[in-house]
């Protein structure tokens, strides 16, 4: 491929790169059609060309993802694979087209179809060079949201688990991703009915979160709400109060973003007090947060 036309395929990218960016998704596509054209009508045996066409291909599925335009994405991401051919030297990227396909896979609610694209992702990242673990611990724990959807908390665990593993030797315990993962596999463990097991992993999610965030973010107020939760089933209503209102406190500090969050943790919140026989404090905050709400 000559240098100028390399040049305009670099150009091309950073117009997808940056409409993408500004959350234009139209002129994106566009952006990124024009760069499929080109790389496609230079297409040939020649591994420069056929970079530059996976390339592109790579950032349409991206979009199409974003558009909710699965099996456009799906197309794509299985084109781009055919082009990469196992190539050693790839793998990593072709294990990138593998959970891009594994997504649309997940918006068709194709569930078999999902497991396997996001395993051989999860394979080629592995035999990357040097393995790209973190890519790894992603798409294991993607995983492990799938089993969980499907009723397997067994198959759900075992992903959970050996992102974890990732997780810490990787990037440590006290870390978002980190974080996350104990979230996930907390949730697990609460469906199973292994409660302190529950506990536990809320505890850890929390006591991160809390370092890493403080007590008015999302993620931290999440937590505060799962371990509740955990708490009422091991019959500690005591310390579940707490940490609901914990919870409550931290999203309704938060903005219009979090209200979806906001309305669960209410609803949590209020069925527990109702429970306690407390009606008139469910009913106020009930009322307080509704009127939040409508003046969205």
């Amino acid at each position: 491929m000559d240098k100028p036309t390399a040049n305009l395929i670099h150009i091309m990218h950073d117009r997808v790169k940056a409409w993408r960016a500004q959350g234009d998704l139209s002129e994106a596509l566009h952006a990124a059609n024009a760069a499929v054209d080109k790389c496609q009508q230079l297409l040939s045996s020649d591994h420069d060309s056929i970079d530059a066409f996976v390339a592109s291909l790579e950032d349409r599925a991206a979009i199409f993802l974003d558009m909710v335009e699965y099996g456009d994405a799906a197309e794509d991401a299985k084109q781009a694979i055919d082009q990469l051919d196992g190539r050693k030297e790839r793998f990593g990227q072709m294990g990138r087209m593998y959970a891009i396909l594994g997504a649309a896979y997940d918006g068709m609610n194709r569930y078999d179809q999902v497991i396997s694209a996001w395993e051989k992702a999860v394979s080629f990242f592995e035999l990357a060079n040097p393995p790209m673990k973190m890519d790894m611990a992603t798409i294991i724990n993607n995983l492990g949201f799938t089993a969980k959807s499907a009723g397997n908390l067994d198959a759900a665990e075992d992903y959970f688990l050996k992102a974890l593993e990732i997780m810490h030797s990787v990037v440590g315990a006290k870390h978002a991703e980190t974080a996350s993962v104990c979230n996930n596999l907390g949730a697990v463990y609460l469906a199973a009915g292994y409660l302190e097991q529950a506990r536990e992993m809320h505890m850890m999610a929390l006591e991160t979160r809390n370092e890493l965030f403080g007590d008015h973010h999302p993620d931290t107020a999440q937590s505060h709400n799962n371990l509740a939760l955990a708490l009422v089933e091991m019959g500690d209503r005591e310390w579940a109060r707490k940490h609901f209102e914990k919870a409550l406190e931290g999203f309704e500090a938060l903005g219009r973003e979090c209200d979806e969050d906001l309305e669960a943790v209410v609803s949590n919140f209020c069925d527990f007090l109702r429970d306690q026989n407390d009606n008139k404090l469910a009913d106020i905050i009930e009322a307080r947060v509704n009127a939040r709400l409508s003046k969205a």
